[in-house]
């Protein structure tokens, strides 16, 4: 089935026999870095709906298409909706939101919100292997499109492979990935898993469909318009080889990651990050552009140093974090219709201030599926404000991060393309021994060609923050500083903050004006502001805990800490069971990420003038914060 041109770019031979497939065809994809998988993708689930008035035409419920992370729906959707001519109406999802959704429509008596997302995973992989596939409203697959599937470890992978193996007899799938870029390994919990690890799941498929899987490649590279961009990418094949190189993969790894490294060490050097003109060309520069660190650590540290020089970014989010947008507990604070229309959802958003990132088509689209009323064309406003509490938000409205420059670990870059990459220079492989003497050296190599392809334009060079100072807190899983002195090995001098680290079970405010609080937070907040934990009192809240620390923006009181930060606070500042606390006065240096919709109860909304929705707006905070302790104290622990 062949496009006209004004539905996008024309297809070429490769992508266009991907899209030409039956519906039944077992197919395999590889993909390169930049190859047009996405456009691909949308042409193919057009394919198979857009057969009319043909037995080979499937109903758009009749696709199930998972993908890793928040961002690869939102661009799925969105091209699916520019591009797509009768996939309008192909709900694409992440694997978690997909297993939620499975759990609660076969067990809707489960609290599966109180599961972590691999928990879901697991529990969603049990309930297939009872049959719950069966009790899907949309019924169950006649094809599966699965996005990065090199990716596809651990728990992910057991549950592709039951649905798969579940649907073996009447369904086709289109799974798409890349050896090349698998770097969620480390995911890995099973030591035998672990050490069989090089493209388990493709051996899996292979294995499993040998009598008809049908491969197919996509080879030509759409992102990089100049030679600097395209640096990495004859690598490509070499990497996608590791697994199977005569001389081992750890070695024929660490040959491809010097070869990467030293194309890398012969781009410009972009100059360093506290230098002037480099600050001023970061933030002039008119496209898109991200630095891109090997780990969380270096990416807080370099955007802590871009908030001191007052260069605007965002911080780029873990795959698993996902908030919901502020302006849904609006929506559900300003409306007392039990139902929503297109019109009036956007005399609502009109009425609020928005981010650059909000588009209400988006937000209409995807509602009108997640929510749908019972009438035609309406929002049911309970069932929106259920997504909220039971954490199935549609994946393509978490809350977005709309800045032209973007701080990001490799991992979490995975899947997106920038007009201009700076990549922190990477240690040697002989460096990153001395500090890991368990190093997953392919690991290492396929991070790094994925960070060199993710630029369209260009593509520099940094030099890495100094991280000696910076250290993991093992129990919690924070960083946090440290400064030697003679009694301790490291002094604790500040700690990470994370999303969860605000109390979202009452609202901002609550005892004296959570409503002023709402309005001051929509109309006065943004990311990137300072804001400060401070010291309520000194009595801990309870045991293993610290005392109540308030989150204070410009002098006015926003939020707690949560239990969570308490606890881990105590946690990391109890280096042994006979050290004596001091309770840092202020922990600064912290930044508002987002501003997201929590929930809570609703008497606590009810109590607190909010309505009874019992969801509210509450600030989330990154950032790894320095303590503030008194002249006496400071001395005392030096």
């Amino acid at each position: 089935m062949t496009f006209p041109a004004e539905d996008g770019p024309a297809l070429t031979a490769e992508q266009q026999a991907v899209v030409d497939q039956p519906w039944d065809t077992r197919l395999l994809v590889t993909a390169g870095a930049g190859a047009g998988k996405t456009h691909t993708l949308v042409r193919r689930m057009d394919a198979l709906v857009g057969h009319v008035d043909s037995d080979e035409a499937l109903d758009a419920s009749e696709l199930l298409v998972l993908s890793f992370s928040r961002a690869a729906v939102r661009e799925l959707r969105d091209r699916i909706a520019r591009h797509g001519e009768h996939a309008r109406r192909v709900r694409v999802q992440t694997f978690d939101s997909w297993a939620y959704s499975l759990l609660v429509q076969a067990y809707p008596e489960g609290d599966w919100s109180a599961l972590t997302f691999d928990g879901r995973i697991r529990a969603a992989t049990d309930a297939i292997e009872k049959g719950a596939l069966e009790s899907l409203e949309s019924g169950t697959p006649t094809h599966v499109i699965v996005d990065e599937v090199q990716d596809l470890v651990g728990v992910r992978r057991e549950m592709v492979e039951s649905l798969l193996d579940h649907l073996q007899d009447s369904c086709g799938f289109t799974l798409v990935g890349d050896s090349a870029q698998a770097i969620y390994d480390f995911q890995i919990e099973d030591p035998e898993e672990y050490d069989d690890r090089a493209d388990l799941f493709v051996r899996w498929v292979r294995a499993s469909y040998s009598h008809d899987l049908v491969e197919l490649r996509l080879t030509r590279n759409f992102r990089a318009v100049t030679p600097e961009a395209c640096t990495a990418l004859p690598l490509g094949q070499a990497l996608q080889g590791i697994g199977s190189a005569p001389e081992g993969a750890d070695a024929a790894a660490e040959q491809l990651h010097g070869e990467l490294r030293e194309l890398l060490l012969d781009l410009p050097d972009m100059g360093s990050l506290t230098d002037s003109f480099t600050l001023d060309s970061l933030q002039s520069y008119p496209g898109t552009c991200a630095i891109l660190t090997r780990d969380n650590r270096q990416a807080l540290l370099v955007s802590e140093l871009l908030h001191t020089q007052g260069v605007p970014h965002a911080l780029r989010r873990s795959l698993q974090d996902r908030p919901v947008p502020y302006w849904v507990a609006e929506l559900l604070r300003r409306t007392e219709a039990a139902t929503l229309t297109e019109q009036r959802l956007r005399e609502l958003l009109d009425g609020m201030p928005l981010s650059a990132g909000t588009d209400p088509d988006r937000a209409w689209r995807a509602l009108r599926v997640a929510a749908r009323g019972t009438g035609r064309g309406v929002i049911d406003v309970t069932r929106l404000r259920g997504l909220v509490v039971e954490r199935r938000f549609p994946d393509e409205l978490a809350d977005p991060e709309p800045a032209p420059l973007v701080v990001s670990t490799v991992h979490r870059s995975k899947g997106l393309e920038f007009d201009r990459v700076v990549l922190l220079t990477p240690p040697t492989v002989t460096e990153l021994r001395r500090r890991n003497d368990e190093l997953d050296v392919p690991a290492e190599a396929r991070a790094l060609y994925v960070a060199m392809t993710r630029a369209r334009e260009d593509l520099y060079r940094a030099a890495a923050p100094d991280t000696v100072k910076v250290l993991k807190h093992r129990p919690t899983g924070r960083w946090y500083r440290g400064v030697p002195n003679p009694r301790q090995k490291w002094r604790r001098d500040g700690v990470e903050v994370r999303a969860r680290d605000v109390c979202a079970a009452e609202p901002p405010d609550a005892l004296n004006d959570a409503p002023g609080a709402q309005s001051y937070l929509l109309e006065r907040v943004r990311p990137g502001d300072a804001v400060t934990f401070r010291l309520r009192d000194t009595l801990p809240m309870g045991f293993g805990q610290s005392p109540g620390y308030t989150l204070v923006h410009e002098g006015r009181e926003i939020g707690d800490a949560s239990e969570v930060f308490r606890s881990d606070l105590h946690s990391v500042l109890k280096i042994d069971k006979a050290w004596e606390i001091q309770w840092p006065r202020e922990i600064s240096g912290l930044r508002i990420d987002c501003l997201e919709t929590v929930a809570g109860s609703a008497a606590a909304g009810v109590n607190a003038g909010l309505g009874d929705h019992g969801v509210w707006i509450a600030p989330r905070i990154s950032g790894i914060g320095r303590f503030r302790r008194s002249a006496g104290t400071e001395e005392e622990q030096q």
